[in-house]
């Protein structure tokens, strides 16, 4: 379990432009490590971990991408039945709400990655831990 810096970055709800984002971290040599996107009418918000946060976030403000980092927890979460229910008992157990999350995991591995947004990401990780 880790602490990383996210990114949020809004993209014109359009054919093309999530292309367009990925490309310019690619030249860049940045990896896309976890991400996830929501739409609105007119903007999707990508939500982003990354190989080099620091640098992604200067490229694409300097490309004039709107794009807020923020921390996030990176969670290995055993592939089993009830796995994330246990995970969210115990952090509601210490009084930490869930704001998001997203994960994903292939059906024939035993762990998946999760990235959890809290108030505080170390709370969290130090209530999982115990």
């Amino acid at each position: 379990m880790r602490v990383e810096k996210q990114l949020s970055v809004f993209l014109e709800n359009q054919p093309g432009t999530l292309a367009a984002m990925c490309d310019e971290l690619a030249k860049a040599d940045i990896n896309i490590l976890a991400m996830s996107v929501s739409d609105t009418a007119d903007y999707a918000v990508v939500r982003l971990v990354v190989n080099n946060p620091d640098e992604a976030l200067h490229l694409l403000g300097n490309a004039g991408t709107l794009v807020v980092d923020s921390e996030v927890a990176v969670i290995e979460i055993d592939n089993q039945v009830g796995g994330l229910g246990e995970l969210a008992r115990k952090l509601a157990k210490a009084g930490i709400n869930i704001e998001y999350a997203y994960c994903t995991v292939a059906a024939n591995q035993p762990k998946g990655t999760l990235i959890l947004r809290t108030r505080d990401p170390r709370k969290a990780i130090k209530a999982l831990s115990k």
